[in-house]
């Protein structure tokens, strides 16, 4: 003889399914894509400020010159010295465009940092690249330090923690202690918040090989 199940089980099932399906699709929400390998003819495009120009070292010494000795690939420096995470908005459709890159590496905020521009614009114009960017091509977030002179004058400085929260809620890869690993050594730096030569060398290394780790380069 079969009994119909004990209500409360039957609550208590019910309710375990629900929790499991919502933290499913939370999961799938913020799952990080598994990445391709870029094939040789694939370029990368570097969308970023100074740090991405060069600014504070020789000529031909930019991260993303010496990301393209590193690794083989095209890599397009779009970095401007100044700009920010609007302006950057505003350049990546007809970047986009341009190049058709097959990784786009994203590395800006930094001024709106250093400009006191209230955090939640951005949030909003630096989560709107990395969906734009990730509907096109794979897509990298690059984090950059919270300007802080005590820690700057410690040789301590973190990633702003705006970075990972976009990274979470877009499911975008984040490349993490790039920046404020090279900023934080005098020897790397050019000024306060400039990388020299060594230092753009440097970040390019750890950036290529953090790359390779994950699959997008061989």
């Amino acid at each position: 003889m079969n009994f119909p199940p004990h209500p409360l089980r039957r609550r208590l099932v019910l309710a375990s399914l629900g929790s499991a399906l919502l933290l499913a699709a939370a999961c799938s929400r913020t799952a990080k894509p598994t990445a391709q390998t870029l094939p040789k003819e694939a370029t990368v495009l570097c969308l970023g400020d100074s740090l991405t120009f060069g600014l504070g070292a020789a000529a031909g010494s930019s991260y993303p010159q010496v990301l393209e000795q590193l690794t083989g690939h095209v890599v397009q420096n779009a970095g401007i010295n100044g700009d920010t995470t609007a302006g950057a908005l505003a350049r990546l459709p007809g970047l986009l465009q341009g190049n058709a890159p097959g990784l786009v590496l994203v590395s800006i905020g930094g001024n709106d940092f250093l400009r006191n521009m209230p955090v939640e614009g951005t949030r909003s114009a630096l989560k709107q690249i990395v969906q734009m960017a990730s509907a096109n091509t794979q897509t990298v977030l690059i984090a950059q330090p919270r300007p802080v002179l005590m820690a700057l004058a410690t040789g301590s400085l973190k990633d702003h923690e705006l970075y990972a929260e976009v990274a979470a809620e877009t499911g975008v890869p984040l490349f993490s202690d790039g920046w404020s690993y090279v900023l934080s050594r005098p020897e790397l730096r050019s000024d306060q918040v400039h990388a020299n030569t060594e230092g753009y060398r440097v970040f390019a290394e750890r950036l290529a090989g953090w790359l390779r780790e994950k699959k997008y380069i061989a």
